[in-house]
């Protein structure tokens, strides 16, 4: 099951070898009966507040027996919330995949659900990209399970604190720190980080780590063959949902094989050229509640209403992709 790292780009030119075939996308099929979502750029923006609209077309997709489900680059943790707000109940797909915990009842809080799939990074790749990280002005942080952990000396520690809703492990060194496989790196940067150092990063790791950009600033290494996608065929056996039945919903890199893998990809307008390349549909934006204008066109309308939205949607997508290739 694994997955090859795609979306790459060298300078401006994209590799075509290294995104996926549109071509071999599932067909889109219906009804839509599992629904997965990234959060950040997609089901929130950067008030992390899921709108009203996106709330009431959730709940009502789940009322119709259509799953939802969470599928992130953060940890389960820091998506909990998220989950409860909306009143999932599918397991949450954390760390891009590497992490898939059952969602337990409200009433079992604080306690998380069980471990459904753990793919840790080996501990030897984890230690080289630290090194590596810094090499190129990156600052590596630490996932293992519901553990995020940083070094002492880490000048934007308190921003990140902030930004997944978690207090941080501070440790002398983080490369110490490493005995075993651990779910992932996340190396920070200033400032948004180049798709050229993403390119290195994948030539460097390849066979030993995949690696994915998750947000601007954020250079993220799994073990190989994690992705997003890997989370959503998970969801997709244990709901024996048809890949074709599935509506994924994402705005970055590591949405990228979500969307690809699946009958009714939808990237986000903010996504970089290569992720809007692999899905079928675009969305609008999160200020206008995209998701919900999604689920309220191909989910919640009849199919054959839903079959002729999504055929709009999937034209109109294609003459945007002729028109930029033509520029």
């Amino acid at each position: 099951m694994a997955e090859t790292p795609a979306g790459t780009r060298r300078g401006t030119d994209v590799v075509a070898s290294d995104r996926p075939d549109p071509a071999e996308r599932p067909e889109a099929a219906f009804p839509i009966r599992l629904v997965a979502l990234d959060i950040d750029g997609t089901l929130v923006g950067d008030d992390l507040v899921i709108g009203p609209r996106t709330l009431a077309a959730g709940r009502a997709a789940m009322d119709r027996g259509v799953r939802v489900a969470l599928v992130t680059g953060r940890m389960t943790t820091s998506a909990l919330r998220f989950a409860r707000t909306l009143g999932l109940v599918e397991p949450i797909v954390a760390y891009q995949g590497a992490l898939i915990r059952a969602l337990p009842p409200a009433t079992d809080d604080p306690r998380l659900g069980r471990i459904l799939a753990h793919r840790p990074l080996p501990a030897a790749a984890a230690r080289e990209v630290i090194t590596w990280s810094r090499s190129v002005g990156l600052e590596p942080h630490l996932n293992h399970l519901e553990r995020f952990v940083i070094q002492a000396d880490d000048p934007r520690a308190e921003d990140y604190s902030s930004f997944i809703g978690a207090r941080a492990l501070v440790v002398p060194d983080l490369a110490s720190w490493i005995r075993w496989p651990i779910s992932k790196v996340l190396a920070v940067g200033a400032d948004t980080i180049p798709e050229a150092v993403m390119d290195d990063a994948r030539r460097r790791f390849a066979g030993r780590a995949a690696v994915t950009l998750s947000h601007p600033r954020f250079l993220e290494f799994l073990a190989p063959g994690v992705s997003k996608a890997l989370g959503v065929r998970h969801l997709a056996r244990r709901g024996r949902v048809p890949l074709t039945n599935v509506l994924a919903i994402g705005d970055q890199f590591n949405d990228l094989e979500m969307l690809a893998a699946v009958g009714h990809g939808a990237a986000m307008p903010t996504a970089p050229e290569p992720v809007r390349a692999a899905a079928r549909y675009i969305a609008r934006p999160v200020g206008e509640e995209g998701v919900a204008d999604l689920i309220e066109r191909l989910v919640l309308a009849s199919p054959a209403e839903a079959a002729r939205a999504a055929a709009g949607l999937a034209r109109e997508h294609e003459h945007a992709l002729v028109a930029g290739s033509a520029a």
